[in-house]
């Protein structure tokens, strides 16, 4: 399990060192500097949740998750529109996102409940519906601001802990798709993910660029190659490629560092998760196997499907990418996920310790 640690340490430590490296790049030293203060105060947050014991959350979920329905729901009524939505709370030190919280509240109470509720999970009324009106409730908050992104990924990150939880795979079906259709006819409710959407669709048929965005991100990924132009000698962070220190930052990592490069960062994020399977196979209790699953799935989603969005695979979204992207809000959640991932492997080191040590005492 240490060498588990330390590799999962190590792949987020590379991936933050090499996504300042590329803010500093793109939008220089003011950015950098800003950027550097957040990542410290990650590291702060990682240090604090990788001491605290995990079970302590479990204790204290619904309280958590009570909390951040408050939030969303003053940030729904009184947080300003920006770029058509109200999505940030504005404290004064700083500005925060609290979907980004609700991600980590919602899974951690959700690994909670599958523990308690044990097999009852597979029945709809007594165990399944009580899962379902929490992940409603927090979607819904979250769908209205509106943030659909953020919505559906975590939506597919509950339903999947529900399935590897047992949850009936009809009962899931059945919802999941009551739920695309409902969200399919809500998108369209909303200008931007409207215009997002019907673009996406239209550039199937006429074979033209998504949007703007989407053609200068590929002409990033194109223009670097194979082995690509090198580190602080990206032509499209110049004003070309919209947002390339946040929702687009894979693309100039695709220009400075080539094809090779970016394929070694989705190994990357494929080692992360698979050391996050690892960790949740080895944790001693279903809460913690639960807990490190949902952690690790987030991560992984979330990097697929801000890289899909630069190759113009799926419509734009405003998905970060992990430990890479600028961004205070995103940067601190995950490194609060990667310090509850650490405590869960370290105190399954300790149990594993503690029952050698007593087996070689029965010897």
């Amino acid at each position: 399990m240490k060498n588990l640690t330390r590799i999962l340490i190590g792949i987020v430590l590379g991936l933050i060192i090499l996504g300042s490296g590329i803010i500093f790049s793109a939008k220089g030293m003011s950015y950098f500097v800003s950027h550097i203060e957040k990542v410290l105060l990650s590291i702060g947050v990682f240090v604090l949740f990788a001491i605290v014991p995990y079970k302590f959350y479990r204790d204290y979920s619904k309280y958590m998750l009570f909390a951040i329905v408050g939030v969303l729901l003053v940030t729904l009524a009184f947080a300003p529109a920006v770029k058509g939505a109200s999505r940030w709370i504005d404290i004064g030190i700083m500005k925060f996102q609290p979907s980004e919280f609700a991600k980590i509240f919602l899974l951690i109470h959700l690994a909670s409940m599958i523990e308690s509720k044990g097999k009852k999970i597979k029945d709809f009324k007594e165990g399944l519906l009580y899962m379902l009106i929490w992940i409603g409730v927090v979607c819904a908050l979250i769908f209205f601001q509106p943030n659909v992104s953020t919505t559906l990924i975590i939506a597919s990150t509950s339903f999947v802990l529900l399935f590897v939880g047992g949850a009936r795979l009809l009962h899931l079906g059945s919802i999941v798709g009551a739920l695309l259709l409902m969200v399919g006819s809500g998108m369209m409710m909303f200008s931007h993910s409207r215009t997002r959407v019907l673009t996406y669709l239209s550039s199937f048929m006429d074979g033209t660029m998504i949007n703007f965005q989407v053609l200068q991100s590929k002409i990033a990924l194109g223009s670097g190659g194979f082995f690509g132009l090198g580190m602080g000698r990206s032509k499209q962070t110049n004003l070309f490629l919209p947002e390339a220190h946040n929702d687009f930052i894979f693309s100039v990592l695709g220009e400075e560092f080539g094809f090779i490069g970016a394929v070694t960062i989705l190994f990357a994020y494929l080692a992360l998760f698979l050391v996050g399977l690892l960790i949740a196979k080895k944790a001693k209790d279903d809460f913690g196997q639960l807990l490190a699953f949902g952690i690790s799935f987030t991560i992984i989603i979330s990097a697929f499907i801000h890289v899909a969005v630069g190759l113009g695979v799926i419509p734009t979204t405003g998905i970060t990418l992990p430990f890479m992207s600028f961004g205070g809000t995103s940067i601190i959640i995950f490194s609060i996920s990667i310090g509850i991932l650490v405590n869960i492997a370290r105190l399954a080191e300790k149990h594993q310790e503690l029952r050698s040590s007593r087996s070689r005492a029965r010897v």
